[in-house]
């Protein structure tokens, strides 16, 4: 596997996939009864925004970096704009300096009596990932595989919390066959589980068919209720210009939480894409429409 979460923690797809997070941790935490954070791909687990990898092409300042100093963020933005501050602070930096991976923005937001699961596969993140949270109380790392820590990690003890899915996408139409199966499986051990699972979103040949698509396809196929997929694109589609957006699908969504991220989606857009070449959206896919929201 040669993707590293490095050189791209705190961009874009960061912000969207740790505010949708975010948001439904919050709903969760909302009842009383323990929960479980289970990110499968869990990375290093915290990054250094001033190491060779962050500043080779540093991607940050066009995701965290654009909103570290704004005003006016929606309420669930802010909110993890506020927490990955706590980190920078609770490391002693006043300015933006490390990236808090999924595993920390769950703790940072977690209860005593809520727990955490960390899994990464390579060896040098694993070792990593693990080195960040020596000594944290309720987090427990795993160096094994995304896909088979599905079925031997699932259903947590907790039988409450959320499963984020998160690929390299490396190649990207098997990862893309690979992440629908995942959702069917993870449904079935998990039936209370909120499940997030990462997509990206860029340009295809004329004669592809784009990978997001497709999933999305797979997920209406699984009669899901209440799924949608959220997204967010910071340039056009239609360009060959690499990463344009990204997309979550969120399977047995909490209550409320689409309305939630309709409304918080065009302020964070227009902040992170102020030329205005940007999109942002919800698809249900709980039926056979394809309608946006």
């Amino acid at each position: 596997m040669n993707y590293r979460h490095a050189f791209h923690a705190g961009n874009f797809a960061d912000v969207l996939k740790h505010v949708v997070l975010g948001a439904v941790l919050e709903r969760l935490l909302a009842k009383p009864g323990a929960v479980c954070m289970v990110d499968v791909h869990g990375g290093r687990g915290l990054y250094d925004l001033a190491a060779p990898a962050a500043q080779r092409s540093p991607e940050f300042t066009q995701g965290i970096g654009r909103l570290w100093a704004a005003t006016g963020l929606p309420p669930l933005t802010a909110a993890y704009v506020e927490r990955v501050r706590a980190f920078n602070t609770a490391r002693g930096h006043a300015t933006l300096r490390c990236y808090p991976g999924s595993p920390w923005l769950a703790r940072l937001q977690l209860r005593e009596c809520d727990r955490v699961v960390a899994c990464e596969l390579h060896d040098e993140d694993a070792r990593a990932l693990k080195a960040a949270f020596r000594g944290v109380a309720g987090v427990a790392v795993h160096a094994r595989d995304a896909w088979e820590a599905l079925g031997a990690l699932l259903p947590p003890r907790e039988k409450r919390g959320v499963v984020l899915i998160d690929p390299p996408f490396e190649p990207p139409g098997a990862e893309f066959q690979r992440l629908a199966a995942a959702l069917a499986q993870v449904r079935q051990r998990f039936a209370n589980g909120v499940v997030l699972a990462w997509y990206p979103i860029k340009h295809y040949a004329a004669h592809e068919r784009a990978g997001h698509l497709r999933l999305h396809h797979a997920v209406r196929r699984m009669g899901a209720a209440g799924a949608f997929a959220v997204e967010l694109s910071v340039r056009p589609e239609d360009r060959a210009e690499g990463l344009a957006g990204s997309g979550l699908v969120v399977l047995n969504p909490p209550w409320q939480l689409a309305d939630q991220l309709a409304a918080e989606l065009p302020p964070l857009l227009a902040v992170l894409a102020p030329d205005g070449r940007g999109r942002s959206g919800l698809v249900q896919l709980d039926g056979p429409t394809h309608a946006r929201r």
